[in-house]
């Protein structure tokens, strides 16, 4: 087997299951704001337009893609950002985000003595043991909760710089919900440009926002007058159209990447389904869909925030669906404890804050945080609150 398989930690909702085995819950409905899988509706005409192309199963799919989907896609970059993209040769359609991001990295890592790779803290998991299988080592730059949750690559040494391959960023991020800024990419690609690193910026989150639309790495790259030199972007339909199922993304950005990316591919096996192509391009295509799911979301949180708020340090997030609530001194409960009580007493689960980071730089980022996800309906995301709220009460 291979060796590195040993560095892989366990997946934070393995260390859930661990953390609550023994416990029974009282006999009252389970609430779950644990998973970030989108809970609304999918729509009827995305179902429609896969069931209308079965026919797509008797066909091996090139790996490309069908030149109509990547044309889809690079019309919907134009919309949203406002940006032309070579449908031919800067984007590659993929099964989901999270696939991509794993291969991707496989493709770019020279796993030379000492390679690094730049993660922020916290971090969705993929990112590490990605980097892990690519024979690297991932180096962990904490999010500054005084800096809307940002990460400052100054405070990087240039050994490190000299070192690093990639760096990972999520904006929207998973689990703060911050979006980056203008200085702050100006920032990251003159290190890019300096030290030769490639940026994969995960954007998987970018279409849940509550007023306006969240700076993408494309959009920032145009707006400071540089080419896609050393920059891809990951993107998916899961989130943002509810078909998390469907397991259907894009990467998009440097044509030299993708180029070798896609070769890569070829080998790797992951070519999506042509029926899954044909509910893609239908699900790019509109956005009212779209509108309306941004709707239900801000709606939970405009509801919900005001019921944790007295009880937690705690703000709306730029995007995304998560609410990153720091638990109180007061309380005197780790984030495991917390969690682990809050679903021993109210058959309430969510994640420690402590799972989704590591100890970097003598702290974890996410100890005593809690991260819940607003996937459920809004009847529910209430009374998982009020639930939260009135054991956080009884605490005190």
């Amino acid at each position: 087997m291979n060796s590195l398989l040993s560095k892989l930690q366990s997946y934070p909702f393995e260390k859930w299951r661990f953390l609550i085995e023994d416990i029974l819950p009282p006999e009252i409905s389970h609430i779950s704001f644990g998973i970030g899988e989108p809970k609304h509706r999918t729509p009827d005409f995305i179902k429609q337009a896969l069931s209308n192309n079965l026919e797509g199963l008797s066909i091996y799919p090139a790996t490309i893609g069908s030149s109509t989907l990547r044309q889809t896609i690079s019309n919907w970059i134009k919309r949203r950002y406002n940006i032309e993209v070579n449908s031919e040769k800067n984007i590659i359609p993929v099964n989901g985000s999270r696939e991509a991001l794993f291969s991707f990295t496989q493709a770019v890592v020279d796993s030379l003595p000492d390679s690094k790779v730049i993660c922020p803290n916290p971090f969705y998991q993929i990112y590490e043991g990605a980097v892990l299988l690519a024979g690297a080592t991932p180096y962990f730059i904490n999010a500054d909760i005084e800096k809307n949750f940002s990460c400052d690559y100054s405070i990087i040494p240039e050994y490190i710089w000299q070192k690093v391959q990639l760096v990972f960023v999520c904006s929207p991020s998973n689990p703060t919900g911050s979006v980056m800024n203008l200085e702050e990419w100006r920032t990251l690609f003159e290190l890019s440009d300096k030290y030769n690193f490639v940026i994969a910026s995960d954007e998987c989150y970018s279409e849940i926002y509550f007023d306006n639309p969240p700076l993408g790495a494309l959009e920032a790259s145009k707006i400071l007058g540089r080419d896609l030199t050393n920059l891809v972007v990951f993107s998916s339909l899961s989130k943002r159209s509810n078909v998390p199922g469907l397991r259907s993304g894009f990467v998009a950005g440097d044509e030299k990447i993708l180029e070798l990316f896609l070769l890569y591919r070829t080998y790797h096996g992951c070519a999506m389904s042509s029926s899954i192509q044909m509910a893609s391009i239908a699900a790019w295509s509109d956005e009212e869909h779209v509108q309306n799911n941004r709707n239900l979301y801000k709606e939970k949180f405009q509801t919900v925030i005001p019921i944790l708020s007295p009880y937690f340090e705690i703000k709306m997030p730029d995007a995304g669906f998560y609410i990153w609530a720091r638990i109180l001194p007061e309380y005197q409960l780790s984030d495991t404890e917390f969690a682990q009580r809050l679903y021993a007493e109210h058959n309430v689960s969510c994640l420690p804050g402590s799972f989704l980071a590591r100890e970097a730089n003598g702290e974890n980022p996410g100890k005593d945080f809690l991260r819940l996800a607003l996937v459920s309906s809004i009847e529910e995301c209430i009374e998982g609150a009020n639930r939260i709220a009135n054991f956080a009460a009884n605490l005190r």
